[in-house]
Formats: structure tokens, C-alpha cells, sequence
């Protein structure tokens, strides 16, 4: 009578457990539903650099400034082709003209201002797809200092043409991942995985490689890095059969 007692007990205990966990599942997805959220992330090489800078000439004679600026210009030129830029890649945009003015004191009191000349400023832009030709030159540009030129350069930036393919590819891996994620909290639930109701994507993030970059809720998009790693998630929800 004891051993069919505790079998009965055991039985009890059995099913009172099957049906809280069922009761825990559906409070959990009280429509029946399983929402997970899938990642896929690509390390990838910028294949397109974008490289700025400027150099100046400042002189009392507007016409003299003009024309000094328009010799550095053709310095500059020349040293960027022999270094194996080609023509169509180098872009020089308007002058900026800035009247420099020195303000005088008198017994720590401002007295005014007198007039130094006229600063013309030549920024140029260089974009290309030969990405280590134009990282060599920016670092070598300081030799412009022997030609007689200041040239004041900007860190290049790096960008991807193939963004949108990559974007497409990481979309995929990410939905495979939620899939999975699914078909695993849905077998440990007893349940049987059905069909796809929804589908979010994400934030989209490029950080550069190694960097300890953070994540960004409008989505960060890492320009100073060659090297890059682009992320994206992906938020599924499946009914439940």
C-alpha cells in the first residue's frame, strides 16, 4: 500500500509539473508567440579613403597672396602626381579669405586693431580607391616643407562601396541566429517552433576593429579605422504550435 501511494504521489508530482511549466510558458507568451533577437557581425577592409587638407599664404597685397597661393597650388599639384595620385582624384575647392587683424593694448585696455593682411586658405580633397598609395602620402607630406609649403593635413577617412551588400549578408546570418535561438527555447518549452509573425531590424554599427568603440543608439559609423567590423540585430517573433 506504501509503494502504490508514492507511486501515486510521484505521478501527481509529475503532472503538477508539466502543467506549471505550461502555465509559465504561456504567461511568458500569453499570445502564444516567441520573440528573440538574433546578431551578425562582418570584419571587413575600407576600400575608398578620404584624404583633406589645406595650406595658406598671408600677405598685405590681396593680388600678392592670390598669386603665391596659386604657385603653392601648382607645387602641391605636381608633388601629389609624381607620387602617383592621378589628376582626377585631387579636388582643390575655394579659396577662403580671412582679413588678419592684431588687437593693441594700452595699460591692459583694448585700443583697437590694426591691419596684419589678407589670409588665403586653399583646402583640398583627395579621394580614391587606392587606399595604402594615399595613406603613404599622407604621412610623407610633411617633404612639402622643403618646396617652401605649409601643408596642414587632416587624419583620412575610411569608407566601404559594398556597404549595401554586406548590410544584406549580415541580415541573413542574423536571422539564421534568431532562428535558432527560437527552435532552442521553444524544444526546452515542449513546443513546436511555427511560423514567422514579425521581423525587426535593428541597429546597424560599424566600429573599427579592436577599438573598445562603443555602440551607439542611432547606429555608429566609424570612419577612422581601415579595418572594421559592421553589426547588426535582428528581432523575430514565431507563433507556437
Amino acid at each position: 500500500m506504501k509503494y502504490i501511494s508514492a507511486i501515486i504521489f510521484s505521478i501527481a508530482i509529475i503532472i503538477a509539473a508539466y502543467f506549471l511549466g505550461n502555465s509559465y510558458v504561456s504567461r511568458a507568451n500569453p499570445d502564444g508567440v516567441i520573440s528573440v533577437t538574433g546578431s551578425g557581425s562582418e570584419n571587413f577592409i575600407s576600400d575608398l579613403i578620404v584624404w583633406e587638407g589645406r595650406f595658406s599664404r598671408m600677405n598685405p597685397n590681396l593680388e600678392q597672396a592670390y598669386n603665391q597661393l596659386n604657385s603653392d597650388k601648382e607645387i602641391v599639384r605636381k608633388y601629389l602626381i609624381e607620387k602617383g595620385i592621378k589628376q582626377e582624384n585631387i579636388v582643390f575647392n575655394s579659396v577662403q579669405t580671412q582679413e588678419q587683424r592684431e588687437n593693441q593694448y594700452q595699460n591692459g585696455n583694448y585700443t583697437g586693431s590694426i591691419f596684419k593682411g589678407y589670409e588665403l586658405i586653399q583646402p583640398i580633397k583627395i579621394e580614391s580607391n587606392d587606399v595604402e598609395l594615399i595613406e603613404s602620402v599622407s604621412r610623407e607630406i610633411t617633404e612639402l616643407l622643403n618646396k617652401g609649403v605649409q601643408f596642414n593635413s587632416s587624419p583620412p577617412r575610411y569608407y566601404y562601396t559594398k556597404i549595401a551588400d554586406l548590410k544584406i549578408e549580415m541580415i541573413s546570418k542574423a536571422t539564421e541566429d534568431a532562428r535558432l535561438r527560437a527552435e532552442k527555447i521553444a524544444a526546452n518549452s515542449g513546443e513546436t517552433l511555427g511560423d514567422l509573425k514579425n521581423a525587426n531590424m535593428g541597429v546597424f554599427q560599424i566600429t573599427g576593429q579592436n577599438s573598445g568603440e562603443d555602440y551607439s543608439w542611432s547606429g555608429a559609423y566609424n570612419t577612422a579605422d581601415k579595418n572594421k567590423t559592421a553589426s547588426i540585430t535582428m528581432r523575430l517573433e514565431f507563433e507556437i504550435d
